[in-house]
C-alpha cells in the first residue's frame, strides 16, 4: 500500500460510518505489515497540512509504537517493526517533534518516551548529543523540543538503582546538560509567556525526576544547589502571569506556570526531606551526603521558610491565590520543621498565626465543599472521609501537621486546645443568625484530628472531654446545617476511645446516631452509620441495639446502595459478627439485599470497565472505589455464612441466593475479587460438611475459571477445592468427570510455564494429597500421574526450597499409603525406587509437623503390611530401616504435637481488646502534662523523635539481627500454621495404628519380623515397646469412655421412660 492509500486509510478512519471505520482499520492493520509503514507515518506528520488528519497519525503511531517496538504478552499476535525501519524512527523522531506543533508534540513525547525505555543508550548512543545541540539553539520551539527530551530521559533514569553503570551513565548526561538547563530557567523565571510557563514548568519537573532516589554530586555542589534553589525560590515568589489566572481554580491549576509553581515547591520540600535533613539519614549516609545535609538544614532550609512564611501572608491577607498543590506542599514542610531543633527555633515564634490564620482555615470547608455537600453528596464523602484522598489536598496535609505538631511538641496541644474552645464559644454565644456555622465545623475537625493525643495515656485533659462533647457536640446533632450534624457524628466517632463517666451520654448519643441514619442528607446517614460501629464496644449500647438491629440493617443496606463506601461494608460485617443470633432469623433475606447490593455494584463496574480506552485498561488501577466496596459486600457475606454452621437449612437455602454472586464475579474474571468469592465457597461447604447440587455448580464454575488462565490463583482455591474433596468424596466416586478435572488442574500446575517451584506447586501437592487421602482405592489412575510429576521433578532436579521439597516427597508417600504395592511398582518401573527412599528417609529429621509424621508412620506401616516375598528386590537390603524411620518419628511425635498445641493456641487466643490508644506515641510524661496558669508554655529544647527514622533504623536492627539466619528462615515455611486444612489423617491414632500392624507382622510373618527388628538398637527397641505401650493405655482410656457414655445414655433413657 502507498502512502497515498495509507493517507486515505487514514481519512477513513474518521468517517461517520461505522462500516467504513472498520474496513479502514483492517486495510492499515494489513498495511503495518510493509517495512516502510511507520516511514509513511513520519511524512504524513511532517508534512500533512490538515492538522485533524496529522493527529490522527500520530496517535495510530503511537499505539503502533506501545504495542510493536518490543515484543508483549500483551500483544502476541503484533508482527514488530523491523529493526532497520526503528533506526529510521530514531534518526527522524527528534527533527520532527522539534518542528511539530504543540497536539502532535503532546502525542509524540510518550512515544519518545517508550522508545529510550527499550532502546537508550546501547542503540541511540546520539541522543544526548542533539538534545543538548537542541537545548543550546536560541530557537524557542527547539530548546521545547530539548527539554521535552531531557524530560523523557530523566524520567527514564528516575527509578534506576543508586549505583552501577546506569547511575554513572546518568550522572554524566547530569553533567553535561543541567548547566544549560538552569541557565534557561534563569531566564524563564523572569518571563510572562505561556510559552514560558510550559518550558519552565517542564525544566523543573525534569529536575524533579533527576533527583527522584538520588541526588547526584554534582547537583550537591554548593554553587550548583545554590543556583537551582534560587530558581525553585524565584519561581515559588513569582508574582504569577494574568494568563494563568482563569476564573475556574481548577482549570488554573492546569495551567503551565502553576505546574512550575507545584514542583518549584515539590522540588524544594524533597530536597530538605530527602537530601537536606540530617534526621533523615542513617549510619548509611557517605560523607558528602551527610556535609550537603548538614550545610543545607543549616543555609537553605531556613531561607526556604522564610519564602514559604512569605507566600503564606499573601495567601492570609489575600493578596494572592495559591493552589491546592502549593498549599499542601507549604504545610507539608511546616510539617517536616516541627522535629529538627534548628527549624523548631525558626517555625515556633509563628505558631500561633499560622495555626489560626493558616492551618484553621485550610480545615475549614470551602465553597466548592458546601456545593458538593448538597449538590454531590457521594464526592463530598470520598473527599472528607480520605478514603481516596488525594497527595494534593491541603486539608489533608493540614490534619497531619496538627498530628505531627502535638505529638512531637506536646505542649501545643494546650495552645490548639485553646484556640478551639475560643471558637466554640464565639459560637455557642452568637445569636442564631450570626454563628459562623463553617468556623464551628472546622473547629470540631481540629479537635477530632487531636482525638489520640488527647485521650493518650496519662493525659490531663481526657476527663475533659466528655463535658466538651455534652456542650459543644451534642447540640450539633439537630443543627440546620447539614454538614455540622455530619461533623457531631464524625466528632463522636473520633472519640470512640472515651470512657464515658455517665452512661446517660451514651445513650444519648446512640438516640442522636439513630436519628441521624434517617437524615435527609447522605453525609450525615453514613457518617452516623460509622460513628454506630464503635459504639457497640459498650455494654449498654448492644443491649439496646439488640432489639433494632434488623432494622438497622436495613438502612445500612439501603445506604450501602445508595454510597459505595467502602467502609460501610465494614461496619456491616461487624454488625453481623456481633449480633450473629438476633439476625439469624433474617438471615435469608439479608443475604439476597447483600447479593443485589454486589450485583449492582459489579454491574456498574462491568460498565466502567467497558467505557475505558484499551491503554487505559491496560495500566489503569482496576481496583477503584467500586471494587473495593465488593470487596467489602462479599466480606459481609462470608461473615454471615460463617454465623450459619449451626442451621443448615438456612445455609442451604443461601447457597442457592448466593450463586449469581458466584458466577458473575467467576465468568467477568474480577480477579480482584476471587480470594472472597472462593472464601465464600470455602465457607458454604465446609459449614455444611456436604456439598449441595449448587455448590458442585460452584465446583463447575471454578474449574473453568482455572482452566481459562487462573492457575495462579490455585492457593485461594484450595480451601474450597479441599472441602469437595473431603466431603463430597461419595459424589465424585460416582462421577469420575469430576475426579479428572481435579487432576487435571495438579497436572496443568506441574506442565504450565507461568507456574514455578513455589507456592503455587506446593498448592498443588496439597490437592493431590487430599485427592488420594480422600479417594482411597477409587482413583488408581491418579496417583500413577501424581507419582511421575512429583519424581518427574525429584529425579531430575536439585530442588532448593525445603517446603517444596517436602511436599513432592509427601505426593509419593501419599500414594504409598493409598496403595503400596501399586506405589512401588511404578517406581520401580522407572528405576525411582532406591532414589525416592535414599531422600525420603536421609530427610526424615525434616518432616517437622505432626501431620508430616502421621503420614509418614502409615505409609511406613503400610510397607511393613507387604508380605516379604512382594518387597522390591532393589529397596529390600535397606527394609530394616522402615522400624528405624518409625522410632525417629514416633520419638518426636510428642514434642511436634505439643508445638501444634501451643500454634492453635497463639491462633485462637483473643485479644483483651483495649480501646484506647495505648501506642507509647500517644504517653504523655509528667513535664508535658504541666500547664501553668497562664496558659504559659515553657521552651521544649532539642530534636523531637522523628518516627519514621526510628522506624527505619529499628527495621535495619531486625535486618543484621536476622541477616545471618535469612537463608535458614525464608526457606524453612513448614510450621505447624501452614498446615490450614482438615484432613483424614487427622482423626487417626498413629500409636495404635502402628501396634496393630507390628503384632499382625509378628503373628503372621515372624521370620520376617525377627529379621526386622534385629537390626535395631536397644535404644529403638526401647522407643518400639514404648509405642505399643502407650497405643494400649490409649485403647484402656478410650473403653473407660465407651463405657461411662454408655452408663450416661442408659441412665438419661431410664429417665425418660
Amino acid at each position: 500500500m502507498d502512502a497515498a492509500a495509507i493517507r486515505s486509510c487514514i481519512i477513513a478512519t474518521l468517517d461517520a460510518n461505522a462500516e467504513t471505520r472498520r474496513q479502514a482499520e483492517l486495510q492499515l492493520k494489513q498495511a503495518e505489515e510493509q517495512p516502510n509503514f511507520t516511514d509513511i507515518l513520519l511524512d504524513l506528520i511532517q508534512s500533512e497540512p490538515n492538522v485533524n488528519l496529522q493527529l490522527s497519525t500520530v496517535i495510530y503511531l503511537k499505539n503502533r509504537v506501545n504495542r510493536a517496538w518490543q515484543a508483549q504478552d500483551a500483544y502476541p499476535a503484533e508482527s514488530m517493526i523491523p529493526e532497520d525501519a526503528k533506526a529510521r524512527f530514531r534518526d527522524r523522531l527528534l527533527p520532527i517533534l522539534a518542528g511539530s506543533q504543540n497536539l502532535v508534540r503532546h502525542q509524540l513525547v510518550p512515544i519518545l518516551q517508550r522508545i529510550l525505555h527499550f532502546d537508550f543508550p546501547d542503540r541511540w548512543p546520539t541522543f544526548m548529543d542533539y538534545t543538548i545541540q537542541l537545548l543550546n539553539t536560541n530557537d524557542a520551539p527547539s530548546v521545547l523540543a530539548g527539554l521535552q527530551c531531557l524530560l523523557a530521559i530523566c524520567r527514564a533514569y528516575r527509578f534506576k538503582a543508586s549505583v552501577g553503570d546506569s547511575r554513572e551513565h546518568f550522572e554524566k548526561i547530569i553533567e553535561a546538560s543541567f548547566p544549560r538547563l538552569l541557565t534557561i530557567c534563569n531566564e524563564l523565571v523572569n518571563q510572562e509567556s505561556e510559552e514560558a510557563g510550559e518550558m519552565l514548568h517542564i525544566a523543573l519537573k525534569s529536575y524533579k525526576h533527576a533527583t527522584w532516589l538520588e541526588l547526584s554530586e554534582f547537583l550537591r555542589r554548593g554553587p550548583v544547589n545554590l543556583g537551582w534553589c534560587t530558581v525553585f525560590l524565584q519561581t515559588v515568589a513569582k508574582a504569577t502571569p494574568a494568563i494563568a489566572m482563569n476564573e475556574d481554580p481548577q482549570e488554573r491549576e492546569r495551567h503551565h506556570w502553576w505546574k512550575a509553581k507545584k514542583w518549584a515547591y515539590f522540588n524544594l520540600n524533597r530536597l530538605y526531606i530527602r537530601h537536606g535533613n540530617p534526621q533523615s539519614f542513617m549510619d548509611k549516609a557517605s560523607e558528602s551526603q551527610a556535609l550537603f545535609a548538614k550545610e543545607f538544614s543549616a543555609q537553605v532550609a531556613p531561607e526556604i521558610l522564610k519564602h514559604y512564611l512569605s507566600e503564606i501572608e499573601k495567601w492570609v491577607s489575600k493578596t494572592s491565590w495559591l493552589s491546592r498543590p502549593c498549599l499542601s506542599y507549604t504545610i507539608v514542610f511546616l510539617d517536616e520543621c516541627i522535629r529538627p531543633k534548628e527549624m523548631w527555633t525558626h517555625l515556633k515564634p509563628h505558631l500561633t498565626n499560622l495555626v489560626t490564620h493558616f492551618i484553621f482555615p485550610v480545615l475549614c470547608l470551602s465553597e466548592d465543599d458546601l456545593e458538593k455537600f448538597e449538590e454531590e453528596p457521594e464526592e463530598y464523602l470520598h473527599r472528607k472521609l480520605n478514603f481516596y484522598e488525594e497527595v494534593s489536598a491541603p486539608d489533608v496535609s493540614a490534619t497531619n501537621f496538627l498530628v505531627t505538631l502535638t505529638k512531637a511538641r506536646r505542649k501545643q496541644t494546650f495552645e490548639i486546645l485553646k484556640f478551639i474552645n475560643e471558637v466554640v464559644n464565639q459560637y455557642e454565644q452568637a445569636p442564631e443568625d450570626k454563628k459562623n456555622h463553617i468556623a464551628k465545623e472546622g473547629a470540631l475537625r481540629m479537635i477530632g484530628t487531636l482525638a489520640p493525643v488527647i485521650l493518650g495515656r496519662k493525659s490531663p485533659i481526657a476527663d475533659q472531654v466528655e463535658y466538651f462533647l455534652v456542650r459543644y457536640v451534642f447540640p450539633d446533632f439537630s443543627s440546620q446545617q447539614g454538614f455540622l450534624r455530619a461533623r457531631a457524628c464524625d466528632t463522636v466517632e473520633k472519640f470512640e476511645a472515651l470512657n464515658f463517666k455517665d452512661q446517660g451520654n451514651l445513650l444519648t448519643i446512640y438516640r442522636h446516631i439513630l436519628d441521624a441514619m434517617a437524615d435527609p442528607k447522605l453525609p450525615v446517614r453514613v457518617t452516623a452509620a460509622l460513628a454506630l460501629q464503635p459504639l457497640i464496644r459498650h455494654d449498654i449500647i448492644r443491649t439496646s441495639m439488640q432489639q433494632s438491629i434488623p432494622t438497622i440493617m436495613q438502612q445500612l443496606l439501603k445506604l450501602a446502595n445508595e454510597a459505595d463506601i467502602d467502609a460501610l461494608a465494614n461496619v456491616m460485617e461487624d454488625f453481623v459478627e456481633v449480633f450473629a443470633a438476633e439476625l439469624t432469623p433474617f438471615a435469608v433475606a439479608l443475604s439476597e439485599q447483600l447479593r443485589d447490593t454486589y450485583l449492582r455494584i459489579v454491574r456498574e463496574l462491568l460498565e466502567n470497565n467497558e467505557k475505558r480506552d484499551d491503554l487505559e485498561a491496560e495500566y489503569g488501577d482496576f481496583l477503584d472505589d467500586k471494587s473495593i466496596t465488593a470487596l467489602g459486600v462479599l466480606q459481609t457475606i462470608g461473615t454471615l455464612i460463617l454465623t450459619l454452621e449451626s442451621t443448615p437449612d438456612v445455609l442451604l437455602h443461601i447457597e442457592g441466593v448466593l450463586m449469581p454472586v458466584i458466577q458473575v464475579t467467576l465468568e467477568n474474571k474480577l480477579y480482584d475479587l476471587y480470594n472472597e468469592v472462593f472464601e465464600i465457597i470455602d465457607s458454604c461447604t465446609f459449614a455444611a460438611k456436604q456439598i449441595s447440587p449448587t455448590m458442585w455448580q460452584a465446583f463447575e464454575l471454578i474449574h473453568t475459571t482455572f482452566k481459562s488462565g487462573a492457575e495462579l490463583y490455585l492457593e485461594d482455591m484450595l480451601p474450597a477445592l479441599d472441602n469437595f474433596v473431603q466431603y463430597g468424596s461419595p459424589q465424585l466416586i460416582q462421577n469420575p468427570e469430576y475426579v479428572k478435572a481435579l487432576f487435571s488442574m495438579v497436572e496443568d500446575m506441574f506442565t504450565d510455564g507461568k507456574v514455578g517451584g513455589g507456592v503455587d506447586r506446593i498448592c498443588a501437592c496439597k490437592l493431590a494429597e487430599a485427592i488420594m487421602l480422600s479417594l482411597r482405592g477409587h482413583i488408581d489412575g491418579c496417583v500413577h500421574g501424581f507419582i511421575n510429576m512429583a519424581m518427574g521433578v525429584l529425579a531430575t532436579q536439585d530442588v532448593k526450597i525445603k517446603s517444596y521439597r517436602i511436599h513432592l516427597m509427601e505426593m509419593v508417600i501419599n500414594a504409598i499409603y493409598y496403595d503400596p504395592l501399586f506405589a512401588l511398582r511404578i517406581l520401580e518401573s522407572q528405576g525411582w525406587t532406591n532414589k525416592f527412599f535414599s531422600l525420603w528417609f536421609g530427610s526424615m529429621d525434616s518432616f517437622t509437623r505432626v501431620h508430616d509424621k502421621k503420614l509418614c508412620i502409615v505409609a511406613i506401616v503400610a510397607l511393613l503390611n507387604i508380605p516379604a516375598d512382594q518387597v522390591p528386590a532393589s529397596v529390600s537390603v535397606g527394609w530394616p530401616r522402615l522400624l528405624q524411620g518409625i522410632t525417629v518419628l514416633f520419638s518426636s511425635l510428642p514434642a511436634a504435637l505439643k508445638n501444634r498445641d501451643e500454634a492453635l493456641k497463639d491462633d485462637f487466643q483473643l485479644e483483651g481488646g483495649t480501646y484506647g490508644y495505648e501506642d507509647e506515641d500517644e504517653e504523655w510524661n509528667e513535664d508535658e502534662a504541666t500547664w501553668d496558669a497562664e496558659g504559659e508554655v515553657e521552651e521544649e529544647s532539642g530534636d523531637a523523635k522523628d518516627e519514621s527514622t526510628a522506624y527505619l533504623e529499628f527495621l535495619n536492627e531486625e535486618a543484621q539481627k536476622f541477616g545471618a539466619t535469612e537463608t535458614e528462615l525464608s526457606e524453612d515455611e513448614l510450621g505447624e500454621d501452614s498446615v490450614l486444612l482438615e484432613s483424614p489423617l487427622d482423626k487417626l491414632d498413629p500409636y495404635s495404628t502402628f501396634r496393630l500392624s507390628f503384632l499382625k507382622m509378628q503373628q503372621e510373618q515372624p521370620q520376617f519380623y525377627a529379621s526386622l527388628t534385629s537390626h535395631l538398637s536397644t535404644e529403638e527397641q526401647t522407643v518400639i515397646a514404648a509405642v505399643c505401650q502407650q497405643a494400649e493405655v490409649q485403647a484402656l482410656a478410650a473403653q473407660q469412655q465407651a463405657v461411662v457414655a454408655a452408663q450416661v445414655a442408659a441412665a438419661a433413657a431410664n429417665g425418660t421412660s
